[in-house]
């Protein structure tokens, strides 16, 4: 079981740290993507980790903005944001597939567990 928490209001230019804790399994085995849904739009990819090789993976937008990292004290997953902008407002979603513990993916067909989404909204 997944559960991200952390999502808030921040300005833009600001930054926020969303945490992906699972409970059940060690997210070291596993994939750990984070998707965001923004309004009225679908589902993307963010960014991923490989949680055994500690490889990460993020799309073009957000290179250089956001960071994922693993804590295996707390088994969980962070997805620290900077520099944010109100195009990065949506639902989060953390996901686990096992079968990307090496290469994370991005793919969300694959997932095999879903996190319940927090909040993000950045203010002009």
């Amino acid at each position: 079981q997944l559960q991200a928490s952390g999502g808030g209001l921040v300005q833009a230019g600001g930054s926020l740290r969303l945490s992906c804790k699972a409970s059940g399994a060690t997210l070291r085995d596993y994939g750990i993507a984070w998707f965001r849904q923004a309004p009225g739009k679908e589902r993307e990819g963010v960014g991923c980790i490989g949680g055994f090789s500690g490889k990460t993976y993020y799309v073009e937008s957000d290179k250089g903005r956001f960071d994922i990292s693993i804590s295996d004290a707390e088994n969980t997953v962070y997805l620290q944001m900077y520099n944010l902008r109100p195009e990065d407002t949506g639902v989060y979603y953390c996901a686990a597939d096992f079968k990307s513990f090496k290469d994370c993916s991005l793919y969300s067909p694959i997932m095999d567990f879903w996190g319940k989404g927090t909040q993000v909204t950045v203010s002009s």
